[in-house]
């Protein structure tokens, strides 16, 4: 018999699946927003709903990033806005750790703890995360 993957493993699982809807060949990041074991939103970065993704017109890089991209997190976020799902008290597991601009809207959105696949750039957000109480999760480890 196999054993059941934990709750921590499945939607970062989902979250892997996600990313694979992805527009922005550079790196591809899936999002999954989750309350009480429950799928609240998804999201994965690519364009602006309706303009060209970067699979089809190319990346517009400023400052070695690709702005063209809406990013996982942000897109789950608007997401649930979208669909009038309140965040408070929700958990995002998130195939990359998050920019600090998506970290502003996470915290923001009341998402109270996050869960990464692999540590991405910035460090910024282990000061912030600490000081808001909210509650980083590296799965890579």
């Amino acid at each position: 018999m196999s054993e059941r993957v934990s709750w921590e493993e499945y939607f970062m699982n989902i979250a892997r699946e996600v990313a694979t809807r992805s527009t922005c060949d550079r790196k591809h990041v899936g999002a999954v927003i989750v309350r009480g074991k429950t799928i609240l939103a998804t999201g994965y970065n690519g364009s602006i709903r309706g303009l060209a993704h970067c699979d089809e017109a190319g990346h517009e890089m400023e400052n070695t990033h690709c702005v063209r991209t809406i990013h996982a997190e942000a897109n789950a976020i608007v997401q649930s806005a979208r669909h009038g799902v309140r965040l408070e008290d929700s958990e995002i597991y998130v195939t990359a750790s998050p920019c600090y601009d998506c970290f502003k809207l996470i915290a923001n959105s009341g998402i109270n703890k996050i869960y990464f696949g692999e540590f991405y750039r910035d460090e910024q957000i282990l000061q912030y995360a600490n000081e808001l109480k909210i509650e980083l999760v590296d799965l890579s480890k």
